[in-house]
């Protein structure tokens, strides 16, 4: 049997998507699945089961990718295609079945819209597949025989960013003698392109406990560190999907972004938002480019109160 399922071109749409994924490896054992995403988000599938075929998908002006994909996978004939996308594609391919992903509803999570497209009643959650050498990386890198906060204080636009001061206090709140995690190493995990973003804070943390793994890690590395992790804090980004997905307890920072429908998916999972609404946060003339943090109304005893009635919470449920 062949599988094409067209994924997410960013890393978190990606990491939700894979839940539907884990579901189809499980319904159609042996088939050879061929996924399609784009350049981040497609190291993520490297690892899964029955991969066959993993195309980059790159983005290119006038929708010209969608072209080149479609020259790559047309002569094939499917048993399936899914396109979490919404394009055309799986339209104009031979294929016995066919899935193609509308809009989403926004007051809705992104697991449950996707789950729809099978009907899936409760929905399968977020998975990753991580390998062998991504485990020995990942213990080489931060040896596992020590309690590990990991702080992803980074985001994709500036607007979704808590302020840097405030991730190094609230991190030595928790890493302090009498905090929920008393003297654990701190990991600031990163891309490499926002070293700019990430350097204060790394700046601001204890010298001897910080580990700085900013731009030094692949996204199957990253997930075997959090794996093991305590504790993962971050902004709304990719990264803190991954956190989820690997099980790390994983408390997410929301502000200018929509929380019902991308809110950390996990039992391990919670969040935080800002104390001035959503959509609120949007005034007139604003620009995603130049509008500076929108977080602001999110305090650092505000986030504190959130990670110790997570880690109270999952105390609670091992008891």
């Amino acid at each position: 049997m062949k599988i094409l399922f067209v994924t997410a071109t960013r890393i978190g749409d990606a990491v939700l998507s894979t839940g539907l994924l884990r579901y189809l490896v499980e319904r159609y054992p042996g088939a050879a699945f061929t996924i399609a995403a784009g350049p981040l988000a497609a190291p993520l599938f490297a690892e899964m089961p029955g991969l066959d075929r993993l195309i980059v998908v790159e983005k290119k002006a006038r929708g010209r990718h969608w072209l080149s994909l479609y020259g790559q996978v047309a002569a094939t004939r499917w048993d399936l295609a899914v396109d979490l996308r919404g394009s055309a594609l799986a339209y104009l391919l031979w294929a016995r079945q066919r899935r193609v992903m509308g809009k989403g509803n926004p007051a809705e999570h992104r697991v449950h819209q996707l789950a729809r497209l099978f009907d899936l009643e409760p929905p399968p959650a977020p998975i990753l597949w991580i390998g062998a050498q991504h485990c020995d990386a990942a213990n080489r890198l931060v040896p596992p025989d020590a309690p590990v906060l990991v702080v992803g204080p980074t985001a994709n636009w500036q607007g979704k960013e808590w302020r840097t001061a405030r991730f190094a206090e609230l991190a030595a709140r928790l890493t302090a003698p009498n905090g929920p995690l008393p003297g654990a190493r701190i990991v600031v995990m990163a891309a490499a392109h926002e070293q700019a973003q990430a350097a204060p804070v790394i700046a601001a943390l204890p010298r001897e406990r910080v580990v700085d793994l900013v731009g030094k890690l692949d996204l199957l590395t990253a997930a075997a560190i959090l794996r093991n992790a305590a504790l993962f804090v971050g902004n709304d980004t990719g990264l803190m999907h991954i956190a989820a997905a690997a099980g790390a307890p994983t408390l997410g920072l929301f502000g200018p972004s929509n929380v019902k429908e991308y809110a950390p998916w996990g039992p391990r999972a919670a969040y935080v938002q800002t104390a001035t609404p959503y959509l609120q946060l949007f005034q007139p003339g604003w620009d995603r480019f130049t509008t500076d943090s929108m977080m602001d109304s999110l305090s650092v005893d505000m986030a504190e109160e959130g990670v110790r009635g997570l880690l109270q919470r999952l105390k609670g449920e091992a008891a």
